[in-house]
């Protein structure tokens, strides 16, 4: 590999092994669709290189970037607010003709590349005015996007600009005082909640309320974790899947369909895998040369593991549904395209590292 390529060969074989998995998965899921994996391959394939493309850039490029970028997001949002497609009830797409995406994923990097490099250039830990700026840098885009709907994204945006607020040294008694208030407003929450919203979190509590209609995606999901047990059905061989049982079981509910055929063993290796990256884009952040690349490569990897934990929790029913996609795992290319930019700004932040320790 040329020297001056930027990549982390750790991080990139750990990203291949786990891609590999879930075009594996995928096929099961699609019912054995050739044309849905090779569709998803396509996206894989542009996904890596962005990647890798985004690895070439030095950090210091990143965050003279951070302040246009994290203001194109916004006028993106409003634009969405404005003259965005409906679809099944939600506003969340703009179509430009030649490519139709969704805003709302900018911000998952746009925000804390913002956050970060406001925090960088001010003592950490940040002073009482640098938190009200920083919150309120965290609500306006996340308001934006839960006003579309869309409560999956605007929660992975709000987990994203805590997190780089955390990581910059936040006092514990302030931490408190946060969940407090955030405990204290949730009826007004519940409030401005719409209809289909309450219907989640209230089948999250008890999904056999409605085993029919909102409860249906978990019981499910269920089903099809618990009959996998130790060593599953076998690839291909998942009934709750293969007879259709399972609702979308190619996005994501995918991790049920692993599940069920791979069984418990299958999850394990999943989770190792999830877990080995992970613990790599924490030691990224953790020897990042300045407090800019720490803050940014931490924010990316815990919101990579906020992520898993939605979607996880999500499907074994812990959490309510809010469509929040498994990593790598799930069909689609938005949130793919998201994350794989989020790992080339890993790669770069620890292969510019390495040029700084060697010279």
């Amino acid at each position: 590999m040329p020297a001056r390529l930027h990549i982390d060969l750790p991080l990139l074989l750990l990203l291949l092994l786990i891609c590999a998995l879930g075009l594996l998965i995928l096929y099961s899921a699609s019912g054995q669709s050739g044309e849905q994996v090779e569709r998803q391959l396509m996206r894989l394939g542009l996904a890596f290189v962005l990647m890798i493309a985004v690895a070439q850039v030095p950090p210091v490029l990143l965050c003279r970037w951070s302040l246009p970028l994290f203001l194109l997001g916004l006028l993106l949002l409003l634009a969405v607010l404005l003259v965005g497609e409906q679809s099944k009830g939600a506003q969340r797409w703009l179509d430009l003709g030649v490519v139709r995406f969704q805003p709302s994923e900018i911000l998952k990097l746009a925000l804390p590349m913002m956050l970060a490099w406001y925090l960088s250039l001010r003592p950490m830990p940040p002073r009482l005015l640098d938190i009200l700026v920083t919150s309120l840098l965290i609500a306006v885009p996340v308001l934006l996007i839960a006003k579309q709907p869309d409560l999956g994204t605007a929660l992975l945006v709000a987990s994203a600009g805590l997190t780089t607020l955390f990581l910059s040294g936040l006092r514990w008694r302030l931490i408190i005082g946060l969940i407090v208030l955030g405990a204290a407003a949730a009826p007004l929450a519940w409030s401005l909640m719409r209809d289909y919203q309450r219907r989640r979190v209230l089948t999250f509590l008890d999904p056999g309320s409605d085993p029919l209609g909102a409860g249906y995606h978990i019981i499910q999901s269920q089903i099809a974790i618990g009959s996998g047990g130790v060593h599953g059905k076998g690839w291909l061989e998942g009934t709750q899947s293969q007879l259709e049982f399972l609702p979308e079981r190619s996005t994501d509910f995918i991790f049920a369909v692993l599940g069920e055929e791979l069984g418990l063993s299958g999850v394990i290796l999943l989770m190792l895998l999830y877990l080995a990256v992970i613990l790599r884009g924490l030691s990224i952040a953790a020897q990042a040369p300045d407090a800019y690349s720490r803050l940014l490569a931490g924010s990316i990897t815990i919101v990579f593991f906020v992520y898993l934990f939605v979607n996880m929790g999500m499907v074994i029913g812990l959490l309510p549904v809010v469509g929040v996609p498994l990593p790598l795992i799930s069909y689609g290319g938005t949130s793919l395209v998201t994350l794989m930019l989020g790992f080339g700004i890993l790669m770069s932040v620890q292969t510019r590292r390495k040029l700084l320790q060697s010279e």
